[in-house]
């Protein structure tokens, strides 16, 4: 399977099939049309940044093993499940080849300096109103 720049090997991919929750009828209690898609990514071969963002984007997605776990259980049919459980993993990937853009540290605007000193002199009027507003 092609995703981006990389390719992920069938056997590092995993589905079962289980029972769906939610409405559905008889047809819930009798077929297994939830997929429990299981992707290895410590086996997988792929660049070490690109590992440490999916880990990252990955979350409580992630076992301790390293092993990212995507349930499916959006359509009655077990095809598109399966399709919607492999486009969820194909767009983690993908995502995680991204290399994010290194953030430029920038220096405030003289006009954005002068917004905020304006904003603390108003608020510190207002305040200056109350604490010396006369007794009954």
């Amino acid at each position: 399977m092609k995703i981006g720049a990389l390719f992920i090997d069938e056997s590092d991919i995993a589905e079962s099939f289980v029972r769906a929750s939610g409405p559905g009828g008889q047809n819930v209690n009798k077929v297994s049309t939830a997929v429990e898609l299981r992707f290895d990514a410590r086996r997988a071969a792929m660049p070490e940044d690109v590992g440490r963002r999916l880990t990252q984007l990955a979350g409580s997605r992630m076992t301790n093993d390293g092993v990212i776990v995507i349930f499916a259980q959006r359509f009655s049919s077990q095809i598109r499940n399966r399709e919607d459980a492999r486009e969820r993993l194909a767009a983690l990937i993908l995502k995680a080849q991204e290399t994010p853009r290194p953030r430029r540290a920038t220096r405030p605007t003289l006009a954005s300096k002068t917004r905020r000193l304006e904003a603390k002199g108003r608020r510190s009027v207002v305040k200056n109103l109350r604490k010396n507003s006369p007794e009954d």
